[in-house]
């Protein structure tokens, strides 16, 4: 699949889905020299380190391909669980952070939730590139739509019309960009993920919005799913009201709409 078709077919899920903002694509680059040069580093293009997920907002509400490495992010979270810090144990240090930050009650519960999160290694990529699906200029790794409950309702009805199981999804409300960027490119799975307070905080995610992450490689049965799934039960989105039914109005409205024969 070159990118000229890659760009019809992020057409066809943001029109079909009516979505709020472009979708990404994420591709792991081993070498920061293999950023393409329209993609904006912000240390170097902005004069400042940012967080991953406003690399995200940038990619899709201003539709620029953002090229990120260790020394574009300020989040040490996102640092260690991208392998951009030098730590011998990265777990073991978002654990004690989780820990001091009072996010769980003890240390072997918070050690525990850590080991189910996603991590690279140090030295497995260099740099990432976020660039909306319309305008990437090299295959991506993995797709990320955000959208509100009832798109992503009409998402995963797409995304399962070709698959055995239900979509899965790991819930911590706190640290979601390796669910939505790293964890598809391991296990070559989709995902739903609910955004954390960084997503929210840093990268203005609204309230209302939810995410889906899915690798490259599921784009076409997703594409399919859209066309199919419900398709003789009328589902689309935005989801249509039913209208077959007649009003029932209070009881000064009925004697007037009978003195004129309105039954």
């Amino acid at each position: 699949m070159d990118t000229l078709e890659i760009v019809r077919k992020s057409e066809f899920v943001y029109n079909t889905l009516r979505l709020k903002t472009f979708p990404v694509g994420v591709k792991f680059l081993k070498h920061q020299e293999e950023l393409p040069e329209t993609a904006r580093r912000p240390s170097q293009f902005l004069k400042k380190k940012i967080t991953i997920c406003q690399a995200m907002t940038m990619a899709r509400v201003y539709g620029w391909q953002m090229g990120m490495t260790g020394d574009d992010v300020i989040c040490i979270l996102a640092s260690l669980a991208f392998g951009f810090t030098a730590a011998e144990d990265p777990r073991k240090e978002m654990a004690e952070s989780f820990f001091e930050s009072t996010y769980k009650s003890d240390m072997e519960k918070t050690v525990k939730e850590v080991d189910q999160m996603c991590f690279l290694d140090r030295g497995d990529y260099q740099a990432l590139l976020l660039a909306p699906l319309p305008k990437i200029t090299i295959i991506p790794d993995t797709i990320v739509l955000y959208g509100n409950p009832a798109q992503v309702s009409r998402i995963l009805q797409a995304a399962t019309y070709d698959r055995d199981e239900k979509i899965q999804g790991l819930f911590g409300g706190k640290v979601e960009c390796p669910e939505y960027l790293i964890r598809p490119l391991k296990t070559g799975e989709p995902r739903i993920i609910i955004p954390g307070p960084g997503d929210r905080i840093f990268s203005m995610t609204g309230d209302d919005e939810m995410i889906f992450a899915m690798p490259f490689s599921f784009l076409d049965r997703f594409i399919l799913g859209l066309k199919e799934s419900g398709k003789k039960a009328g589902a689309r989105y935005p989801i249509t009201y039913y209208q077959n039914f007649q009003p029932e109005f209070p009881a000064h409205y009925r004697a007037l709409g009978e003195k004129y024969g309105i039954r």
